[in-house]
């Protein structure tokens, strides 16, 4: 437990000091990660609600601060190039990311044109099943993502990770809730004083 303990907290640290540069992106991540913690509140009552919520305000906030914000030159913070930091990142880097958020705007389409998905729904309101499947979108690219590096690196490090994901809300919360202050204050990158030797990229 104690090495499980470890790992999480290397891969929160690298995927802070690696991805999270930007003050605008810190203070998105606080939005995203609120809004998250909105979406676990509903999950079980209100799934559907959970799932716009979820996918139209959470990750598009989250991913907007990594795609327009965070800064993509040479990190001199942690002498990695953007390309580097990418071929390293154990969860989803930006190509994956654009795969996924791809197949996300496309399944309400998929959806108006095929209400039963292949056969896969039962319709029952496209906005309702939109939510159901943005749902199950959801769960599977956690599960997939996991499986992979259960099988590219090590069933610890898939764990490590899909852990630090579903509590990722929790802990931004925490880490990011001064950013907004920062940027009042005109500070528009995170110096990154803090220093923490070594990691499994996050």
């Amino acid at each position: 437990m104690k090495e499980f303990i470890r790992a999480l907290r290397l891969q929160r640290w690298d995927d802070h000091r690696y991805y999270h540069h930007s003050r605008i992106n810190q203070s998105l991540h606080l939005l995203s990660a609120l809004s998250f913690l909105t979406a676990y509140a509903l999950l079980f009552t209100h799934p559907v609600a959970s799932a716009f919520i979820g996918w139209l305000v959470a990750m598009t906030t989250r991913q907007a601060g990594h795609f327009f914000f965070e800064p993509r030159g040479y990190d001199h913070v942690n002498q990695a190039t953007h390309e580097h930091k990418e071929e390293i990142k154990v969860g989803y880097n930006l190509r994956r990311k654009v795969v996924l958020l791809s197949i996300w705007a496309l399944s309400p389409l998929a959806l108006w044109l095929d209400p039963t998905l292949l056969g896969l729904v039962r319709p029952e309101g496209w906005l309702r099943d939109t939510g159901l499947v943005w749902l199950a979108l959801g769960v599977a690219g956690l599960l997939l993502r996991t499986f992979h590096l259960f099988l590219i690196k090590d069933v610890r490090t898939g764990l490590v990770w899909i852990t630090k994901i579903l509590t990722d809300p929790f802990h931004d919360v925490w880490l990011y809730h001064r950013a907004p202050l920062h940027l009042l204050r005109g500070e528009w990158i995170d110096p990154m004083h803090a220093r923490h030797e070594g990691g499994s990229r996050a």
